[in-house]
């Protein structure tokens, strides 16, 4: 969960002004939290105390508003009678990396935690699978896989083309916001990796939906490298030192 909320501050600062390049600050003045983070502690939030999905991720949004939400979503957010409206974002993906946490000895359990959460907005087949791949992926890292073993099986399982290099992917990469172009390059970002850094770095670089490809990259990275400690005293003292909601919520899910 650290990972997606860093990778999600660090990307932010590049989600519209988009570079092909890993030498940048890293930790910018102007960095922030986004939607991928608030979506992220609701998802906790839910998957921890058995919460209603729909009315918990709402709650959530509606109290950290302003924070770049889909347009959909952001309806979505607002309305009275909510709907799953069919969506293939990758915001199935960015939010999703406390299925994995929760359920790292479990890994039907893990994908049936993201489908719950999913559904209810990103229903779309490709939505689902987006999540699912993300979850599945964080679950192997956990769980001791390399990250060839885990290429393996997310390309076998998810039909993601996982064969091309950051370097491969970089020149031709421009900004999507669907699972489909995110998803996959997300997870090539991570896997490629040689640390947590690295694996940002990586996704920044891509010059895409960075913020998010980055929280997607980051609950992977995380799970292979671990985060250095002082790295989430930055985040937590610079970035979240105004969002109590979402500090207490990464705490409990680290301390379970």
């Amino acid at each position: 969960m650290w990972g997606a909320i860093i990778g999600d501050i660090v990307g932010s600062v590049y989600e519209w002004d988009r570079i092909k390049t890993k030498d940048f600050e890293f930790f910018s003045e102007s960095g922030h939290f986004t939607d991928d983070s608030v979506c992220t502690a609701a998802v906790a939030d839910i998957l921890l105390r058995d919460l209603p999905p729909t009315a918990t991720l709402q709650k959530w949004c509606r109290r950290h508003p302003g924070m770049s939400y889909g347009a959909w979503f952001a309806q979505w957010m607002y309305h009275e009678s909510p709907e799953p409206y069919n969506s293939f974002g990758n915001g199935a993906a960015m939010r999703i990396s406390p299925a994995a946490l929760l359920n790292r000895d479990d890994l039907p359990s893990a994908l049936a935690a993201s489908d719950r959460v999913t559904a209810v907005t990103h229903d779309h087949p490709e939505g689902m699978k987006g999540a699912r791949a993300t979850v599945h992926a964080i679950w192997l890292a956990l769980n001791g896989e390399d990250p060839e073993a885990i290429r393996v099986t997310i390309a076998t399982e998810y039909a993601y083309d996982l064969s091309r290099t950051v370097d491969e992917i970089r020149p031709g990469y421009a900004f999507n916001e669907t699972c489909q172009e995110t998803v996959p390059e997300s997870i090539t970002c991570a896997l490629e990796s040689a640390s947590f850094e690295d694996a940002i770095r990586n996704a920044v670089s891509l010059g895409g939906d960075s913020d998010t490809v980055a929280a997607i990259a980051g609950p992977i990275a995380e799970a292979l490298h671990g985060i250095p400690g002082e790295m989430k005293a930055v985040a937590r003292e610079r970035y979240l030192g105004g969002a109590e909601d979402i500090l207490a919520v990464i705490e409990e899910i680290y301390e379970g």
